[in-house]
């Protein structure tokens, strides 16, 4: 069985809460604002949205209809690829603070290195939200080490964190040597592969060992690796299943299990994703 530890509280590092709600291809209103109330009233202090999600407004709306301080919550969301001109930057997230009811958000995102994405323009207008109160943080998604080397070049240590697909089978090995190395945070997206820990054999046998969900599983796994996990869910069922995973601690043969699976498989890979990934 699994060694338990209390879930009441989420862990924090470096003041952003070690797992969350990703709220990604959920742009039914009062879905998502029903989903982050739930899982901000189970104990979540996590929660992440962005402007091509088209959900902000429910984001907003479900905070602000669950009983947590709007100063415990720490929240995300990202700047979609059209608007990462400098001033597209500084417009945009005055718009999504306007449609999530808040006056700053804890981190903002580049979606993507794509699209209207140039590090100085970008990155600078960032800078000056930051520099205005407006967002706390800067975060960057998708992108590879050499992204990150122009993004540093721009901002230093002000790079705080990098959102990215990781899961058992897309275990970022090379990244997350970079983002250690660099001190910089790692979140993962998809952290479930997108319902394919189901499938993974090594996965379902941890799983079984410990009497949890294969879910539970990916996202302490994850835990262990330092790394972030934000899973989607809409259902209070699911939610808690995952705000469940707090309590896993799996053993070292579990973590060398996962970590020798020898397929890897990306969920999320547009066109205009990073060429490394073709």
């Amino acid at each position: 069985m699994s060694q338990q530890q209390s879930t009441d509280e989420v862990p924090v590092r470096d003041g952003m809460p070690v797992f969350g709600l990703g709220t990604w291809e959920n742009d039914d209103q009062q879905q998502v604002a029903d989903s982050v109330q739930s899982a901000l009233e189970m104990g979540y202090r996590h929660i992440d949205t962005a402007q091509i999600y088209g959900n902000e407004e429910g984001v907003g709306d479900g905070i602000a209809a669950a009983d947590v301080p709007r100063e415990d919550i720490f929240l995300a969301s990202k700047v979609w690829i059209p608007k990462l001109g400098h001033d597209d930057v500084i417009a945009s997230t005055k718009e999504s603070l306007e449609k999530l009811g808040t006056e700053y958000v804890d981190l903002m995102y580049v979606h993507w290195p794509a699209g209207a994405y140039d590090a100085e323009e970008t990155l600078s207008a960032f800078a000056e939200l930051k520099e205005d109160g407006l967002i706390e943080r800067i975060g960057v998604s998708n992108f590879e080490p050499e992204h990150l080397d122009a993004a540093r070049d721009v901002l230093g240590d002000d790079v705080f964190v990098n959102q990215v697909e990781m899961h058992p089978q897309l275990r970022q090995e090379a990244l997350r040597e970079y983002c250690a190395d660099a001190d910089i945070e790692l979140v993962a997206y998809s952290p479930l592969a997108r319902g394919g820990v189901f499938e993974m054999p090594t996965v379902s046998d941890i799983a079984d060992k410990h009497d949890v969900s294969e879910p539970q599983v990916s996202l302490a796994w994850l835990r262990e690796k330092g790394v972030t996990a934000i899973p989607k869910a809409t259902s209070e069922s699911h939610i808690r299943d995952n705000w469940e995973s707090l309590a896993l601690e799996l053993d070292d043969e579990d973590i060398e299990a996962i970590d020798a699976i020898e397929t890897t498989e990306r969920c999320v890979n547009p066109d205009f994703g990073p060429d490394s990934w073709a």
